[in-house]
């Protein structure tokens, strides 16, 4: 797979990175050589391996309890906007 200038700079955008030339250009060539192995590891036979598991039986598990119990007020204090309890954030979606 041939990563373009393009799509990293479509990334970059949706990261809200600003890059220069220089980091696009060692950004594009990064990114693709990751996808090539990437690709070049999907190429292997990988039937005859089980899937990696944890032996549970081994393992002991606490109970699962709520022990401290978050403070809401505390936790939007330094919020710069808040709806109710919930932070409010503005849209970034496009």
């Amino acid at each position: 797979m041939k990563l373009t200038a393009e799509e990293v700079r479509r990334v970059a955008v949706l990261a809200r990175l600003r890059l220069t030339q220089e980091e696009e250009a060692q950004l594009t060539e990064q990114l693709d050589r990751i996808l090539a192995y990437m690709d070049k590891l999907g190429e292997l036979d990988t039937s005859n391996i089980p899937p990696f598991t944890h032996d549970i039986e081994s393992v002991e598990l606490r109970e699962d309890k709520i022990t401290n119990r978050p403070n809401t007020e505390a936790l939007l204090a330094n919020a710069p906007d808040r709806d109710g309890d919930f932070f409010k954030v503005p849209k970034i979606i496009e």
